[in-house]
């Protein structure tokens, strides 16, 4: 098992250039299930949970070759709807293979998923739209077994506006008898990105990016192979706001690359009454040396609100703020994990139900500390850069779901940063 050293403080200088979105990878990968041929995915980030999710789809009898940059994904010759326990358990994001299975082959059995313990994160959204396309369900043994005569459009109001749950249904919903119309409908990027993969294999979809989505279905025999079968998926915002993030902290200058700043205009706003110093350029943003930030009031909401996925990060630069600073986690019941953890590095942070105050602390100090989650493998990382002395940072096996050669990519700028065999 490996580990994170990082010695501190740093600062940072030059640019960063960012993946391709696991948030939006998942989703894609599972919708290549809907059409038989080959699909061509530039630059998919060396992700553990890409790899596991390409694991699933080659276990549904899916082929993918490596081809320079590129993974070229087959599902021409399916012969399996089972995603299986050991590979599912891995992955929350595994449950997006239900909605495709069930619009293409109109059965699947999906065993009910795993992933980050942030929080319960219920299927319930997803099962009960698709009921509503007329698939019957039942739970038994840990999975999800279902089956339909034929899936019908019809209109899905979301109790929430689920991410997963607006993805599943938009792609159940391709191959279903008449429109579907999602109301409530998530808005994020990667919603938008999903629906333009779609559109490239002929679905005809509108409202992507509002909270009312439309799907025209399409009979699956009459779908034909596109030479039109290469698709690059949009930068990772989440990625790109740790990176500026990590710039703010140490008062650095650096240019991140290889995003759209407009999926970040929430998180760059509140950065910027902070007192952030952050320019658009072309591919991404410049951050400039900005000084001590100020606090903030931060509630994190679906988008186009602040992001719960750069709640660990914000933290992180509240902790070395000056003055105080509010939190409130509105997304997931569990996602304060990474608390503990900067305490310990000398941040003044206290927990009341799902808020959280951060006094600002001029100095922090490394320490040893371990990952809970993803997000909060960020936000350790963040707040060792700037940590007098040095930080050992253990089960980094969480760190390895999301972000892409995190190590080599920091010490490219500067940092000092030694990824180690523990």
């Amino acid at each position: 098992m490996d580990k994170l050293i990082i010695k501190g403080p740093n600062k940072l200088k030059g640019e960063v250039r960012i993946s391709s979105s696991k948030n939006a990878c998942l989703p894609i990968l599972a919708a290549s299930l809907l059409f038989p041929q080959d699909i061509r995915f530039k630059n998919l980030p060396g992700l553990s949970d890409i790899e596991f999710f390409i694991k699933i789809l080659e276990s549904m009898g899916a082929s993918s070759q490596a081809d320079g940059e590129s993974l070229i994904i087959s599902t021409a010759n399916l012969h399996n709807v089972h995603a299986d326990y050991e590979l599912v358990r891995k992955m929350r994001a595994s449950v997006l293979v239900l909605g495709p299975l069930l619009s293409r082959f109109k059965e699947a059995k999906v065993s009910l998923p795993g992933g980050c313990a942030i929080g319960s994160r219920p299927v319930d959204i997803h099962l009960k739209g698709m009921e509503l396309l007329g698939a019957k369900i039942e739970i038994s043994k840990g999975y999800i077994i279902a089956h339909t005569d034929g899936l019908k459009g019809c209109k899905i109001p979301l109790d929430f506006p689920s991410v997963g749950a607006t993805e599943n249904l938009m792609m159940a919903a391709v191959w279903a008898e008449g429109e579907t119309t999602i109301e409530n409908a998530a808005r994020e990027p990667e919603i938008v990105d999903l629906a333009n993969f779609l559109r490239q294999f002929g679905c005809e979809i509108k409202g992507d990016g509002s909270s009312r989505i439309k799907i025209k279905g399409r009979d699956f025999k009459d779908y034909e192979v596109t030479s039109q079968n290469s698709y690059q998926i949009i930068g990772d915002r989440i990625e790109a706001a740790t990176y500026i993030i990590a710039a703010l902290m140490t008062n650095s200058q650096i240019k991140v690359l290889n995003f759209d700043p407009e999926h970040l205009a929430s998180v760059i706003e509140i950065l910027k009454k902070m007192g952030a110093k952050i320019e658009t350029i072309p591919q991404g943003v410049e951050v400039l040396p900005s000084g001590k930030l100020k606090g903030a009031k931060v509630d994190t909401a679906p988008f186009p609100g602040f992001p719960t996925d750069v709640q660990a990060q914000l933290m992180a630069l509240m902790g070395v703020a000056d003055g105080l600073s509010y939190i409130r986690e509105n997304i997931f019941e569990n996602r304060f994990m990474h608390v503990p953890e900067l305490v310990r590095m000398g941040m003044d942070i206290e927990l009341d139900g799902s808020s959280a105050i951060v006094v600002g602390e001029e100095h922090i100090s490394g320490a040893p500390v371990m990952c809970t989650d993803l997000r909060a493998s960020a936000a350790l990382i963040l707040a060792a850069l700037v940590a007098k002395g040095e930080t050992e940072i253990s089960r980094i096996y969480h760190l390895d779901r999301g972000y892409e050669k995190l190590a080599e990519k920091f010490k490219l700028l500067g940092a000092q940063i030694e990824r180690v065999k523990e």
